[in-house]
C-alpha cells in the first residue's frame, strides 16, 4: 500500500481567545467579576478604571453643621436623626446591620474561659493543647494520650474535666455518645435512667416509646419524660461555633416593586467603570505622527483588547438583564406573592422568549444571585420542574413551590401531621404526591418526621 499526502476539506468550529473571553466573562458572578477586572488591569497596561466602584464626591455628601446638630451629636438620644433626613439615617443604620463581622470560634469561646479559671498553670497549658485539639464538633482530633504522651494521665484528666465544664458544655469528648454523658452528668436535675436511655437512641428516635420501656424496665410516661430531656442535650456541642467556608454572596440583580409595576437594577456597585487610555489610544491612531512599527503595535494590540474586554463586560449586563427581565414575566406571581407561587419553568423556556440557545441562557444564570422582596435567591432557583416530571408543560406546581407548601403546612401545624396526612392536605390543594416525595422533599427542608417534631 502506497502512503501519499492528501489533502482533506472540512468544517470546524473554533473559538477565537475573545469569544472564549467573552462566554467566561458571561458566566462569572458579580465578586468574580471584580477580581477578574483588577487581574486584567494589571495584564493590561491600555485599561483604566474611570471610576471606582461605590466612590461619592465628597463635596456632594458634605452638608454644613448647624448648632443644634452639634447639640444633638454630643447626647446619646436614641431619637436622634442624622442630618440628611430620616432616609440618611435609614442608610446608615442599613450600613451597620449589613457589616461583616467574623464569628468567634469555638476555640476562642473556650481559651477565653480557660483563662479566667482557678488552675495550677501546667493544667492550663494542657487545657489549651486539648482545646486547640478539637474538631468543629467539639471532639478529640488525636486521642489526649496520642496528644500528650509524656504528661502524667491523671494532669490530663484533670484538664480535660475543667474543659468539658466550659460552655458549651461536652466538648473535649471523643463522640457524641460521652459528650451526651458528660452534658447529662453536669445537669442540676437530671432525671434518672437519663444516661442508661441512650442505649435506646434509635427507638426513641422513631417514636417507639412502647419498646424503649421494655428494654429499660421503665413506664413508658417516664421514657417520654427521659426522651423530651434528651432533646434539650446538643450531641455536636461545638457546630454552633463553626462558620466552616463562609462564602458572602451579592446580588447581581436587584428586583424592587414600584409604583404597582418592577424595576429591574443590575449592581453596578460593585464594579469599576472602565475605560480606555488615551495615551495608548494616541500611539495606537495611525493618523498622528508616525511612531515606531514595535511601540505602535504593542500600543494597538492592547487597546484592541481593552475594548473587547469592556464591550464583552456589556454584554454580560446586557444578557444577564433580558434574562432577569424574562424571569420575572413568567414567575410574576412568586414576586407578587412570595416563594409558593414559584411555577414550573425550564432554560428552553427564557431561551425561546429570548432567541439565544440555552447555554447562553445557563451561563448568565450560572452562581448569580437575585435580590428580592422575598429574600435571596440564586438565579437557577427559578429554574424548577413540574411535580409530575420534567419541563413546565405539566402540572401548575413546580417542585420548589409545593417544598414551600409543605414548610407552611408543617409550620404552621398545630398537631404534628405524619408524612401519609401531609399526602392527604396536599391533595385538598389538587397537588397530587406519594407519601415518599414528601418525606424526600421534608428531608430536603430539613424538617424532621412527626416524632421529632
Amino acid at each position: 500500500m502506497e502512503l501519499r499526502p492528501a489533502f482533506v476539506q472540512e468544517q470546524r468550529l473554533k473559538l477565537s481567545p475573545q469569544l472564549y473571553q467573552s462566554l467566561k466573562l458571561m458566566e462569572l458572578p458579580i465578586i468574580d467579576l471584580r477580581d477578574k477586572i483588577y487581574e486584567e488591569l494589571e495584564r493590561n497596561p491600555a485599561l483604566e478604571i474611570i471610576r471606582e466602584p461605590g466612590t461619592v464626591s465628597l463635596d456632594s455628601t458634605y452638608k454644613p453643621k448647624k448648632e443644634e446638630d452639634d447639640y444633638f451629636e454630643s447626647t446619646s438620644d436614641p431619637g436622634f436623626i442624622r442630618p440628611g433626613g430620616a432616609e440618611a439615617s435609614d442608610n446608615q443604620l442599613k450600613f451597620l446591620e449589613g457589616a461583616l463581622s467574623r464569628s468567634e470560634t469555638l476555640q476562642e469561646h473556650l481559651l477565653g474561659q480557660l483563662r479566667l479559671e482557678a488552675m495550677d498553670p501546667e493544667i492550663g497549658k494542657i487545657g489549651e493543647l486539648l482545646i486547640q485539639n478539637l474538631n468543629p464538633d467539639g471532639f478529640h482530633k488525636e486521642s489526649p494520650a496520642a496528644l500528650l504522651p509524656d504528661t502524667p494521665p491523671e494532669l490530663v484528666q484533670q484538664a480535660i474535666s475543667i474543659v468539658q465544664a466550659l460552655d458549651p458544655v461536652g466538648t473535649c469528648t471523643s463522640g457524641y455518645k460521652e459528650s451526651l454523658i458528660v452534658q447529662i452528668r453536669l445537669l442540676p436535675d437530671a432525671p434518672e435512667g437519663l444516661i442508661e436511655a441512650l442505649d435506646c437512641l434509635d427507638l426513641l428516635e422513631r417514636g417507639k416509646f412502647n419498646a424503649a420501656a421494655k428494654r429499660l424496665g421503665r413506664e413508658e410516661s417516664e421514657i417520654k419524660e427521659i426522651f423530651q430531656r434528651l432533646k434539650e442535650l446538643s450531641p455536636f456541642p461545638g457546630r454552633r461555633f463553626d462558620s466552616g467556608d463562609t462564602r458572602y454572596v451579592v446580588p447581581d440583580v436587584h428586583i424592587i416593586r414600584k409604583e404597582g409595576g418592577f424595576v429591574i437594577l443590575l449592581n453596578n456597585d460593585e464594579i469599576p467603570v472602565l475605560g480606555v487610555h488615551p495615551f495608548f489610544m494616541e500611539i495606537a491612531d495611525l493618523s498622528k505622527e508616525k511612531k515606531e512599527k514595535k511601540t505602535r503595535d504593542f500600543a494597538r494590540e492592547n487597546v484592541k483588547e481593552a475594548r473587547w474586554f469592556i464591550h464583552s463586560i456589556n454584554q454580560r449586563n446586557h444578557t444577564l438583564l433580558k434574562v432577569s427581565r424574562a424571569i420575572l414575566t413568567f414567575q410574576r406571581e412568586f414576586f407578587l406573592k412570595g416563594p409558593k407561587y414559584l411555577v414550573p419553568l425550564t432554560l428552553k423556556d427564557i431561551a425561546g422568549e429570548l432567541g439565544v440557545h440555552e447555554t447562553t441562557v445557563s451561563r448568565a444564570a450560572n452562581g448569580k444571585y437575585m435580590q428580592t422582596e422575598w429574600g435571596m435567591f440564586e438565579i437557577r432557583y427559578f429554574f424548577t420542574n413540574s411535580i409530575s416530571g420534567p419541563g413546565s408543560a405539566g402540572s401548575k406546581y413546580s417542585k420548589e413551590g409545593v417544598k414551600e407548601i409543605l414548610r407552611e403546612l408543617i409550620t404552621d401545624e398545630k398537631s404534628r401531621y405524619s408524612d401519609q396526612e401531609l399526602v392527604g392536605l396536599l391533595a385538598k390543594r389538587g397537588i397530587s404526591l406519594a407519601r415518599r416525595t414528601v418525606a424526600k422533599y421534608r428531608n430536603e427542608l430539613e424538617l424532621g418526621s412527626s416524632y421529632t417534631r
